[in-house]
């Protein structure tokens, strides 16, 4: 016995040693997967905590407003999320792109007019998409409810806004500065329009739609004021002073096929919010939504592991590494399908006493929950391919897949919600996700001309 004592003690502190060891060398590597894993697992936890905050947010707009009232906002914010996550017409999406490569290249005149003149372009896009809406909002009123048409005017007054906010965190994921990227839209501003509401609540003042519009306008303008000023702050240290050479015809060259992508891609994704408007009610509007936001969660996976990697994409392409390129996509894979599969296992369990916190009646949108999961998990088994064949140049093949899905979304939710109502939503959406899946695979599979990993790591012919 004192013998098998006196050998296990040492066995046991090499041991404890080596643990200690492996994980300073863990937390000291600076590879690019070990950087985008940091950077994807910062994204995540920012995410999650929107999550949170945009549960919590939802639920107290559900009770202190009422289904109907939360039905409104939610049908016109779902209108300003579509366009305005569109409005820099894919500029955003384009800096992950021009600032890797304008680095690579050490062409540093490029990059400081891109960094300059994408804020102020965005901008200026961004406001006359916003005039265009509200005229459109004002030559539709007549054939509009009458309770849409003050809300869908004030909603237009965000999209400037959006704009440069959208161009702005791309800036900052191109650096990787996570924190910058999504705290400012994603935190503080959710925590504020919770604060602002409350106070409303508290001393009586309407918590109508109309109220809620005019705190989310208040809100993303300070929130993109503060976040340009801190990032015209950073950049200063990352960039050295110098001449700017403007380039807007590329950078728009480049951006234009990726808004068409991305207008897809969202026309897709709220295309069932906008048919249940017209063919549900208010109540009904709002039931789906809670059950849609709870999984969507799932997505932030997707997104984290997305906006962490895309800019590594093309670094990769422009110094000709495809084998790495290669390496590296099947590595997101690995990392957006199992923590998908472990968040979404999570939510469905939970479903229901989420689902109750927003008040009665909202239980109807647990069926909705796992017929969304479908779409979601076969999202979550390609990985990033969209970001990946958007850096390589194939937009065609993603605007196609898009447009595709987005007629099977679109054609399914007339056919299916008059019948099925908000599940046939949810089997719309499913089905045009599992679609939209497959051929993303497959494109990005024959891109890369060499076997991809599947969601378990090995490799297939």
């Amino acid at each position: 016995m004192a013998s098998f004592g006196s050998d296990a003690a040492p066995s046991l502190a090499q041991s404890f040693l080596r643990a200690i060891a492996r994980i300073k060398a863990i937390l000291s590597e600076r590879s690019d997967s070990r950087l985008a894993q940091m950077v994807a697992g910062k994204v995540f936890m920012v995410r999650v905590a929107n999550a949170i905050l945009a549960l919590l947010t939802q639920v107290l707009l559900a009770r202190w407003m009422g289904s109907f009232e939360f039905g409104v906002f939610i049908y016109v914010w779902t209108w300003v999320l579509m366009i305005g996550a569109i409005s820099d017409m894919g500029l955003s999406s384009a800096a992950r792109r021009f600032i890797p490569e304008y680095t690579e290249l050490k062409a540093f005149d490029k990059l400081r007019g891109f960094l300059a003149g994408s804020l102020w372009l965005a901008l200026g896009i961004a406001t006359a998409i916003g005039a265009t809406g509200a005229l459109a909002v004002w030559l539709l009123a007549p054939w509009m409810d009458n309770y849409l048409v003050i809300p869908l005017l004030l909603a237009c007054v965000m999209l400037p806004s959006y704009g440069l906010v959208q161009v702005q965190s791309d800036i900052a994921q191109s650096y990787d500065w996570p924190n910058l990227a999504f705290l400012p839209f994603y935190i503080i501003r959710t925590s504020a329009i919770i604060v602002l509401m409350g106070i409303a609540w508290l001393i009586g003042a309407p918590t109508d739609a109309m109220t809620a519009i005019y705190i989310s306008i208040i809100t993303i303008y300070a929130i993109t004021i503060g976040q340009l000023l801190v990032l015209n702050r950073r950049l200063k240290t990352k960039v050295p002073a110098g001449p700017k050479t403007y380039e807007p015809k590329v950078w728009l060259g480049t951006a234009l096929p990726i808004f068409v992508v991305e207008g897809f891609y969202l026309m897709l994704t709220y295309v069932d919010i906008i048919a249940l408007q017209h063919f549900a009610s208010p109540e009904d509007v709002a039931v789906y939504y809670a059950g849609a936001r709870l999984l969507a969660i799932v997505a932030f996976v997707y997104f984290a592991i997305a906006g962490a990697t895309t800019h590594k994409f093309s670094q990769f392409h422009v110094s000709g590494d495809q084998a790495r390129l290669a390496s590296f996509f099947r590595e997101t894979i690995r990392w957006t399908f199992w923590p998908s599969l472990l968040v979404c296992a999570a939510i469905l369990i939970c479903g229901k006493p989420l689902l109750r916190l927003f008040g009665p009646g909202f239980e109807a949108g647990y069926t909705v929950m796992f017929i969304l999961a479908i779409g979601m998990m076969a999202r979550a088994a390609v990985g990033p391919a969209e970001r990946l064949l958007n850096m390589l140049g194939d937009r065609k093949q993603c605007a196609s897949i898009y447009a595709l899905a987005f007629v099977i979304n679109l054609v399914l939710c007339i056919i299916l919600i008059p019948r099925m109502g908000i599940e046939g939503a949810a089997a719309s959406v499913s089905t045009a996700l599992v679609a939209e899946s497959i051929f993303l695979y497959y494109f990005a599979r024959r891109r890369l001309a060499m076997p991809i990993a599947d969601i378990r790591g090995t490799t297939s012919a």
